[in-house]
């Protein structure tokens, strides 16, 4: 792949930085108890959502809430930590491992998200991992908490390689955390609070309007800590303009499609676009912190639709194109 190869959805963020209305939706909630006794009615219930809007969240999923708890607690740690420190564990070009302060740039906007975040992708991890005196137990609990993801989002996949007609297994097995090849990620997410901020530090966003660029995501929130937005469809000019505020709500998982599945399935699943606005006056305005598990297909896999609607691509490449265009580095 060249620098100068560029795909549809990475022209379609460059004109979606404009602020648009807000508009009520209702997001769909999907109950994945007893899954493996229930997984044809989940599967149609998951495949409506994804194909109709491209944004859904999920009870009863099965991730502890214990678990969840201790994970944005480290979080809030390791961010809490000195700059000189986290700056020993830098994200280096490529790599989507490490820690980054202000560095992604959308396309949509031309600035840079208003947030540090780290990034955890397993084999990529040497020398990336705070010490022990610096932070106890956070490798422990990042560990557990990336497998309980990764576990969650392959029962998703799985539903969506029944309708799609591949085997099975499919998406489990192109997701595979044993191998070297792996590259889905764990990125704790940390938005600068604003309740110093100066009239003008408004007008930026905390993360401008984009689409993902992975298979699936699930995305974990605090309670009282909002501003994510959604957009399923566009105007009759082909605009991103009404945007639905996404609550933050415990013990639920929002999901949104990524581009990559959206390729892979020939566009029947819809990888739609979100952003997080800035806080209103009236809303909270202290530091805002999310979790995000981006589950993309190892670098091996082959990326080719059923109906064989575009060329196939390595995931590797795909990711690498991806990061090029959405880091400033």
């Amino acid at each position: 792949m060249t620098d100068t190869q560029t795909l549809a959805e990475l022209e379609q963020e460059k004109q979606i930085g404009g602020y648009g209305d807000e508009i009520a939706r209702d997001i769909p909630q999907i109950d994945m108890s007893d899954f493996f006794n229930r997984k044809a009615e989940i599967t149609e219930a998951l495949w409506t959502a994804a194909t109709e809007i491209g944004f859904f969240q999920l009870i009863h999923h099965g991730i502890p809430q214990e678990l969840t708890d201790e994970a944005f607690a480290m979080s809030a740690g390791f961010f809490d930590l000195p700059e000189g420190v986290k700056e020993q564990y830098p994200l280096k070009p490529g790599t989507n491992s490490g820690w980054e302060y202000m560095a992604q740039v959308r396309p949509s906007t031309g600035t840079a998200d208003r947030k540090e975040s780290y990034q955890i992708t397993l084999p990529r991890m040497g020398r990336l991992w705070p010490s022990g005196a610096e932070l106890q137990g956070f490798k422990a609990t990042m560990l557990a908490f990336e497998r309980h993801n990764w576990a969650l989002a392959t029962k998703v996949l799985s539903c969506f390689a029944d309708k799609l007609g591949f085997a099975p297994d499919t998406f489990t097995e192109a997701h595979d955390p044993q191998s070297p090849e792996y590259q889905s990620t764990l990125r704790l997410i940390h938005y600068l609070g604003m309740e110093d901020a100066k009239p003008e530090d408004f007008k930026f966003w905390r993360a401008g309007a984009h689409t993902d660029f992975d298979c699936l995501t699930l995305l974990h929130q605090k309670a009282g800590q909002g501003g994510l937005q959604v957009c399923p469809g566009k105007d009759a000019k082909g605009r991103a303009t009404a945007w639905t505020d996404v609550p933050p709500l415990g013990g639920v998982v929002t999901c949104n499609i990524g581009d990559m599945l959206m390729r892979w399935s020939d566009d029947r699943l819809l990888s739609n676009l979100h952003r997080v606005r800035m806080p209103k006056p009236e809303e909270y305005l202290g530091p805002r912190y999310s979790i995000a598990y981006f589950a993309q297909a190892n670098k091996d896999v082959l990326l080719e639709g059923p109906e064989g609607k575009y060329e196939p691509m390595t995931a590797h490449d795909y990711i690498q194109m991806r990061l090029r265009a959405n880091f400033d580095k």
